[in-house]
């Protein structure tokens, strides 16, 4: 990992979003150093699933040699933010970093997304960004080491990272834009940069999300903190970059990235936006129908007799209120092959049912895929992430319940399935 050079000791860091996650994770590395840190979120109280306050966040950042000032902050508000500044400027004499870290996500199409959310992701990841910005770049410009950095993508173009969740991208292209137009608004004066991981990144929300089976291909929020911190070394002349994690960090010198997996050896998940990922996510959205081959048309006997059926009967016998509570969706199944057919598990209403068929609700998500790779994949020889990324399983509706589709077939191993 990247050492520590007490770079930032004494500099002043207004982190949003940073009570748990990268945030946080920023905020401790600069804390080693003996720099402050302005922790700017919304979390004051704990919360029920997802570790961490703006309090415990300050508690560890002194811990380690910090000093902190937690503030309650929604970055969609003007005045919690313009006072958040204000104090720390009062408490440390200006500030010196600003980390744009907060976002919102929802990862559904256009017919899918609810106003509410739209609103609250261009709210958070857009407006906020740009808000903060304004009101931190005033004492930015007498600092001598200025820094803005946005965790946000590459402006990568390519339709397929807007066909699914067009609201999600703007949102976060938003961010990636601020970067854009500050860097050049500011050149000379402020180093204005984006980072984004090359990886998805274990956090408390993605454990939530996805369980540990999905945390297994993920690496530790340490790698972006290091980055970041490779960014704030750098002069004011670097600016305008699109940074992604582990390429900036070769430039420093790491090799072994090994040591930021959650479990070393595993496939790893890549992040959105990425051109590398392109493969990967040319399997999610419009079906691809897979015709039955002349002569094979399945007869009605698949729905009662069959490895597929035998697998959606334990499935029945195993739901439970916990696992329906945990999931929150409906899944349809489009299965070809030897075992063709429609299935479906309701997992959001009452205790949830499975059978053969249509959903007696719209289905949150549709998954198609090959009979064979149904049957392996429940039965634990195959994860549903490694079969989205092989191209075995083709995925359209709320990505969030895809990934979640591990959490509940590790519920249901459970309950032996």
């Amino acid at each position: 990992m990247l050492q520590n050079t007490g770079k930032l000791a004494g500099q002043t860091l207004f982190i949003t979003g940073a009570s748990r996650g990268i945030g946080k994770a920023i905020a401790l590395k600069a804390a080693r150093d003996g720099a402050n840190v302005v922790i700017a979120a919304k979390t004051a109280q704990a919360h029920p699933k997802l570790p961490g306050t703006i309090y415990t966040a300050a508690e560890e950042i002194e811990a380690l040699g910090g000093k902190a000032l937690p503030c309650i902050v929604d970055v969609r508000d003007e005045k919690q933010i313009g006072d958040a500044v204000e104090q720390a400027v009062q408490m440390f004499g200006g500030i010196d970093i600003l980390v744009n870290n907060a976002s919102a996500i929802n990862l559904t199409g256009t017919l899918e997304t609810p106003m509410k959310k739209v609103d609250l992701m261009l709210g958070v990841n857009l407006r906020g960004t740009y808000l903060t910005s304004k009101l931190c770049i005033p004492h930015l410009l007498k600092s001598k080491n200025p820094h803005i950095l946005n965790l946000s993508p590459p402006l990568n173009l390519n339709p397929i990272w807007f066909k699914n969740h067009s609201a999600y991208t703007m949102a976060k292209y938003g961010m990636s834009m601020c970067v854009l137009g500050m860097a050049e608004e500011f050149r000379g004066s402020i180093a204005v940069n984006a980072l984004w991981p090359k990886t998805a990144i274990q956090t408390a929300a993605m454990d939530m999300l996805g369980g540990a089976e999905v945390g297994k291909q993920c690496r530790k929020v340490d790698i972006m903190s290091d980055a970041a911190y490779a960014i704030f070394s750098k002069p004011p002349s670097y600016t305008g970059n699109f940074v992604i994690d582990e390429e900036i960090l070769k430039t420093e010198g790491i090799k072994d990235f090994d040591i930021y997996a959650v479990a070393p050896g595993n496939a790893l998940l890549p992040d959105f936006f990425l051109d590398e990922a392109e493969a990967l996510v040319q399997n999610m959205g419009d079906q691809v129908v897979i015709p039955v081959v002349k002569g094979d048309k399945p007869s009605a006997a698949w729905a009662t007799s069959g490895p597929i059926a035998e697998t959606f009967n334990i499935i029945k016998g195993v739901l439970n209120p916990d696992i329906v509570k945990s999931t929150g969706g409906v899944y349809k199944f489009d299965l070809s092959g030897e075992h063709a057919g429609v299935w479906f598990i309701d997992m959001k209403n009452a205790g949830g049912s499975a059978g053969s068929g249509e959903p007696p609700v719209k289905a949150d998500v549709v998954m198609t895929m090959d009979s064979a790779d149904f049957t392996k994949m429940f039965a634990g020889k195959l994860k549903p992430t490694m079969a989205f990324m092989s191209g075995k399983l083709r995925i359209k509706g709320d990505m969030t319940l895809a990934i979640k589709m591990e959490k509940m077939m590790s519920m249901m191993k459970k309950s032996k399935l």
